[in-house]
């Protein structure tokens, strides 16, 4: 009997004192972070079959393949894990990576303003579509995370409930900083709009 009115009495002080709170804003980061991270892969995942459709019309563009390629293969050496939001400077790290991928792509579709013929590729208008969802997707994605963010920092922060957190080792977690927040309001630009006309021949 003592020990069941130990536990309703325990479980009316945690609840008090933000533990429910602390809970469940903690397992919102993680949903949230895991669909950050899903729609990471998905843009990863286009950008090889981006990159070979563009060199299929514009092969002299170099440096612009490599520069896409290896920021690719950059994000993709790190380790994404959900434990990833526990660790500050492994966040920014990645989320630094993440930033010059974007930038890179930017580039790569920039090179299809010179190319009428490859604008008007049907692979490619189906890639620049699947790229701009995912651009979007990707946008709403950080902006949840950065809102369950927001809530659990300041349950860990404010009083009683940061007493609770240092309790069961609870500590703010990493969000997108403010130079993040600019970038991911400028997502890269793929809508090039109808295809340009070709040309009649000369008579």
């Amino acid at each position: 009997m003592f020990k069941w009115l130990m536990t309703v009495f325990m479980a009316l002080v945690l609840s008090g004192c933000g533990y429910n709170t602390l809970q469940t804003t903690d397992e919102d980061i993680k949903a949230t972070w895991a669909e950050v991270l899903n729609q990471y892969q998905r843009r990863a995942d286009l950008v090889p079959n981006l990159v070979n459709v563009v060199k299929g019309y514009a092969a002299h563009e170099e440096k612009v393949f490599t520069e896409v390629t290896a920021a690719r293969a950059r994000v993709g050496a790190m380790q994404a894990t959900p434990e990833l939001v526990n660790d500050e400077a492994a966040f920014q790290k990645y989320i630094a990576a993440q930033g010059e991928l974007t930038g890179a792509i930017s580039r790569l579709l920039l090179v299809a303003e010179n190319y009428p013929q490859l604008k008007a590729d049907g692979l490619f208008r189906d890639l620049q579509a699947q790229l701009e969802g995912t651009e979007n997707r990707i946008t709403v994605a950080r902006n949840r995370y950065i809102d369950a963010v927001k809530a659990y920092n300041v349950t860990v922060r404010s009083f009683p409930s940061n007493l609770t957190a240092m309790l069961f080792g609870y500590k703010t977690k990493p969000s997108f900083a403010v130079e993040n927040e600019k970038a991911i309001a400028v997502p890269p630009k793929v809508d090039f709009g109808a295809p340009a006309a070709t040309p009649a021949p000369a008579n």
